[in-house]
């Protein structure tokens, strides 16, 4: 160890040193999740989530709580100046789920997990965003007033930016008047898998969106559109396609398939399921909710899922390669689902991509940057 340097924990489950008076050094080493933690039985039905699918070359430094987050292993140390220590509750809020944990010092104290909600750039996203948020912290049972920072990954804030300011000040004024920074929980996860670093992560959830972080500190994202103009591959991408190949086929304009029985099961029978996608009021997480079941038919030979999830792999690459990175990390709930990451492995292995493990997931990203400004990612953080 450096002279005058002491080992510390940092939030997020980071190892890390300290110069006495001075700085901390983040070594990103994820070290695992440790401490009490609020029971919540996890689907991937809820895309946003990142489940254990593999351990990798770093597993060990992961522990038990390991999640299904693959990066490259980039152990480069950063320099951060961090808030001084107190409870830490991060949330990583997506379209499917909310999840949120509270930590001192880098030791979890408990966890916490409800629905997700549509996006800040949606209807009332602000509103919705919170009341999700504050469901996911009340399962924590922490007492609100005991916080001292509050970092949220959540999704829609490139295009609501306005939102997730107005979300701060709901933050601040319902649940805790303690410092609140919010990024887009790609980015979230971006921080928690590389440690505050640098490199590409693809998140494939409901959505879908790649980020690089370039060593002169820019960000630049791939795709992320939103499921009428983008998010190629998606969670909703794949329960839309799904649901459109059972159409043709009952028409006669396509092949039979599997799919059938399972798609007239939504809604009570093929006719209805127009008004099953619309009648939700968020008609890309309903459609995100297929999904599942179209990789789990395609996983057992159905010729027509098989193809949709093929060619969803093969859209997740394609975003990867634009990143212009060779090495990707990919989290999200697609990730999740063990058919599904083995194609999708193949599909970048195909386009010259490699995929390697993560070092944390979004929540640990969430804490880190509720904890630092000085990250790479600070650009992209709203804070209030």
């Amino acid at each position: 160890m450096l002279r005058g340097v002491r080992r510390i924990r940092v939030p997020s489950g980071f190892n890390a040193e300290e110069r006495i008076g001075e700085k901390r050094v983040i070594r990103a080493c994820w070290r695992g999740s440790g401490g009490a933690r609020s029971a919540h039985p996890q689907s991937v039905e809820n895309l946003d989530d990142a489940e254990p699918v593999e351990t990798a070359s770093r597993a060990k430094c992961a522990g038990a709580a390991a999640r299904s987050i693959r990066c490259t292993h980039r152990h480069e140390e950063q320099a951060v100046t961090t808030t001084p220590a107190g409870l830490t509750l991060a949330i990583d809020l997506g379209k499917t789920s909310c999840r949120a944990r509270v930590s001192r010092d880098g030791t979890v104290i408990a966890e916490g997990h409800g629905a997700g909600a549509p996006g800040l750039a949606d209807y009332n996203g602000a509103e919705l965003s919170f009341q999700a948020i504050a469901d996911a912290a009340a399962v924590t049972g922490v007492d609100p007033r005991a916080l001292a920072r509050i970092g949220i990954g959540a999704a829609g804030v490139e295009a609501g930016r306005d939102a997730a300011r107005e979300l701060i000040r709901i933050v601040r004024s319902r649940l805790a008047d303690v410092p609140v920074a919010i990024i887009n929980d790609a980015l979230a996860a971006h921080a928690g898998a590389f440690g505050g670093g640098l490199g590409s992560i693809l998140i494939a959830g409901t959505g879908a969106i790649c980020f690089t972080v370039a060593e002169a500190g820019g960000v630049t994202q791939i795709d992320g559109w939103g499921p009428w103009l983008g998010d190629a591959g998606s969670g909703q991408w794949l329960g839309r396609h799904g649901l459109q190949a059972v159409l043709r086929a009952h028409d006669g304009r396509g092949p039979a398939t599997a799919l059938t029985a399972d798609a007239a099961a939504l809604g009570g029978s093929i006719l209805e399921l127009p008004l099953w996608v619309a009648q939700s009021g968020a008609p890309a997480r309903q459609l995100g909710r297929f999904a599942p079941t179209v990789i789990d038919r395609a996983a057992e030979g159905d010729p027509v899922a098989a193809g949709i999830v093929d060619e969803a792999a093969r859209l997740l690459a394609l975003t990867c390669v634009a990143s212009g990175s060779r090495t990707v990390c990919v989290a999200g709930g697609l990730a999740g689902h063990p058919f599904f990451a083995g194609r999708l492995r193949d599909a970048l292995a195909v386009a010259g991509l490699v995929e390697v493990a993560a070092h944390g997931d979004a929540l640990d990203g969430a804490a880190l940057i509720a904890a630092t400004a000085e990250l790479p990612h600070e650009g992209r953080v709203i804070r209030g």
